[in-house]
């Protein structure tokens, strides 16, 4: 079954409050500032939300995004790894961890290379022991996506990783024939930004 994890990023309390009204329980933010201001009291009133961040994390937030994410989508760097491993050796609970890849090999996109995915992946997995659960790609807008999905699934399939999260407003009928675990859809649920 897929999940749809609704990407709330730019939208209002009281806009995700009518998804939660309607029995949506999975958001996605980009930025963990804003996911600060706009989730604390929705967990509280509703605790069995999962959020997602979908967006580049930078070290020095890391932090925070541990306390307030449930799963982060956006592990890409050694950089990054290394820091979740010291948050991880201090005795902190990680969220589970999905290595995202830049299929495309698109040099404004984050993401590991393909060429350095199986590497990175076992690093992440087996030296630093984090609790990746899952890969995400985004494929380049300009593309056709199956390929792209194909190969994140095959990648996965390769590690063990039982999630996928790809697919969004306008690819996420493809990618859950090719397996998606996880669909990121925003515009098509809360409209344009």
């Amino acid at each position: 079954m897929t999940q749809l994890v609704a990407v709330s990023k730019t939208h209002p309390v009281a806009t995700i409050e009518q998804a939660i009204a309607l029995g949506q329980r999975v958001f996605g933010e980009n930025r963990v500032q804003e996911a600060m201001l706009k989730f604390p009291a929705l967990k509280e009133h509703y605790p069995d939300i999962e959020l997602h961040l979908l967006g580049a994390l930078q070290t020095n937030k890391i932090k925070e995004a541990i306390e307030h994410f449930d799963v982060i989508e956006t592990l890409d760097r050694k950089k990054l790894a290394d820091a979740f491993a010291k948050e991880q050796a201090r005795g902190t609970v990680l969220p589970k961890l999905y290595i995202q890849v830049n299929t495309g090999n698109e040099p404004q996109k984050a993401g590991i290379l393909p060429q350095e995915a199986n590497e990175f992946i076992i690093y992440c997995k087996d030296t630093l022991h984090l609790p990746v659960v899952g890969l995400m790609c985004i494929p380049p807008v300009d593309e056709p996506p199956a390929p792209h999905f194909t190969y994140l699934k095959d990648l996965a399939a390769a590690h063990n990783l039982p999630y996928l999260s790809m697919g969004m407003s306008n690819d996420w009928q493809d990618a859950i024939k090719f397996g998606a675990t996880h669909i990121r859809v925003g515009t098509a649920i809360f409209g344009s930004r």
